[in-house]
């Protein structure tokens, strides 16, 4: 029965924060969220270094993963990838051009996933340069993930709807080994896709995504 009593203060006390922030998607302890569904590549074709090249979208249970959505382009800042334009609707995953996709990256006893840059697979400089994006298989009203690899540099995570709509774009923290959670201030399950850039001198990758409805706690 305490454990109960537990569970609903960590529910009740993220929805406060979601009320407090100002933006349609609010950052939030990651350990606040009750999410069940996890994704952390571990299933997924890795190799050390440069990692495993994925040259298509990455297929996983309840998201897909790519550089950006049908209807965006791909520019460049220094070796760090800028997504431009709108998004088509209905929300399309589209990989990068041949060596500026994805990678799955061995590293530190588990996998992490890289969004590779302009430079191109397999150059260092490129590594955890590029955009990472995913689009989840049924809209989700929170979900939280990890980043990897940062070294003080900034991320920013859009979040669209399945109709192209951007419902925010998000200013992280400067990145290092965190977590990070999101919730919609209104509650509602429409947060379709997401997408992430950043000017990290070492590149960043992502792990432990988590999302899906929160248990049934009647």
């Amino acid at each position: 029965m305490r454990h109960g009593f537990v569970t609903l203060a960590i529910v009740f006390l993220s929805a406060s924060r979601a009320l407090a922030c100002e933006t349609p998607v609010c950052l939030v302890d990651p350990e606040s969220l009750l999410l069940p569904h996890i994704i952390t590549f571990d299933d997924a074709q890795s190799s050390r270094g440069p990692g495993y090249m994925v040259k298509d979208i990455l297929v996983m249970s309840g998201a897909v993963f790519g550089e950006r959505f049908a209807g965006q382009s791909v520019t460049s800042r220094g070796d760090h990838d800028e997504i431009t334009g709108a998004a088509l609707p209905p929300l399309t995953i589209l990989p990068g051009a041949p060596g500026q996709n994805l990678s799955v990256v061995f590293f530190d006893g588990n996998n992490v996933l890289n969004g590779y840059g302009a430079a191109g697979f397999p150059k260092r400089r490129a590594q955890g340069e590029g955009a990472i994006a995913f689009l989840f298989d049924k809209d989700q009203s929170a979900l939280a993930f990890q980043l990897r690899g940062g070294e003080a540099g900034t991320a920013e995570v859009s979040f669209l709807m399945r109709d192209g709509h951007v419902l925010t774009r998000l200013a992280l923290p400067p990145a290092g080994e965190h977590a990070f959670g999101f919730i919609r201030r209104s509650g509602k399950a429409d947060i379709a896709g997401v997408i992430i850039v950043n000017d990290d001198p070492q590149g960043l990758a992502i792990d432990n995504l988590k999302f899906g409805k929160s248990p049934d706690l009647s």
